[in-house]
């Protein structure tokens, strides 16, 4: 599409792209004090969505960002994330992408999904919306533990709002009484069950779903091949050429109406000579 020719000429591409470009690619953002790459969540995530696509190729990209109680510091994490899902629309057109986050992680993707700047926040602070056109290229969005209204508050931060090109294919999953993403939670230690509580599998249908179903669309739009069936090796097609019209010289005779064509009389038969009376 043309907005993926923009995106590649206007926009630095700093992630690395594998090539050849995989089916679907995990995009996940850790939560708070997990080591580098997905974390415990995101990898059961994963394992998940894997199991669920069966032979389709899904290669998994980690956020790079801090995740510490620096929270100010996931700002990093949008920008890292934002780049990656440009680059790879950009570059790997035909991939899905599944959006992904736990925590402190799922807000960054999150706001990474805005499709505004959030109130209080200045644009010279945070990173540009992505072009709506990026949109078509993610299949799904999954968030984890994602922090509420309440808990952003204290930490003085804007509410988390999936943006609109993403909300229809986007799963929230909040563990009950979870402190950190339940507006009535009072619990910590619920907050890393979220494998152990199923919702990670959940997470996992739900996004293997949205990708079966583009995926599924894709081949609806693939021109329609022939194929031959047979026993021994396959064999060239073969095409009759095309049967040419008799040539005609005139045109065909026709029964039309009219009258009949006017035929030669026919030879007059010899007159005898009349008898010539005796003379008296």
């Amino acid at each position: 599409m043309a907005g993926a020719a923009s995106m590649a000429s206007n926009f630095a591409m700093p992630s690395a792209i594998a090539a050849p470009c995989p089916d679907a690619e995990v995009i996940f953002a850790r939560g708070t004090m997990e080591a580098p790459g997905v974390g415990d969540t995101g990898e059961a995530f994963v394992n998940s969505l894997r199991a669920n696509v069966g032979a389709k190729s899904v290669e998994v990209y980690p956020v790079d960002y801090p995740a510490t109680t620096d929270f100010p510091t996931a700002v990093q994490g949008i920008a890292d994330a934002r780049a990656h899902i440009m680059a790879t629309a950009a570059n790997c057109p035909d991939t899905k992408m599944v959006l992904g986050g736990f925590s402190q992680g799922a807000a960054v993707i999150g706001f990474v999904t805005a499709s505004v700047v959030p109130d209080g926040v200045s644009v010279a602070d945070v990173p540009a919306p992505m072009p709506p056109e990026v949109a078509d290229h993610v299949a799904a969005v999954a968030l984890f533990g994602k922090p509420s209204p309440r808990f952003m508050r204290v930490l003085n931060n804007p509410s988390v709002v999936v943006g609109p090109y993403y909300a229809a294919k986007a799963i929230d999953l909040c563990v009950d009484n979870d402190l950190v993403c339940d507006p009535q939670g009072r619990s910590f230690g619920v907050h890393t069950e979220y494998a152990g509580t199923g919702l990670v599998n959940q997470g996992a249908a739900f996004a293997a779903s949205k990708l079966q179903d583009e995926w599924a669309q894709d081949a609806a739009r693939q021109p329609l091949t022939a194929t031959l069936v047979g026993t021994g090796p396959s064999q060239p097609s073969r095409v009759a050429p095309p049967v040419q019209p008799a040539q005609h010289m005139g045109p065909a005779p026709q029964n039309l109406p009219g009258p009949a064509p006017a035929h030669s009389p026919a030879a007059p038969a010899p007159v005898a000579p009349a008898p010539i009376a005796p003379l008296a």
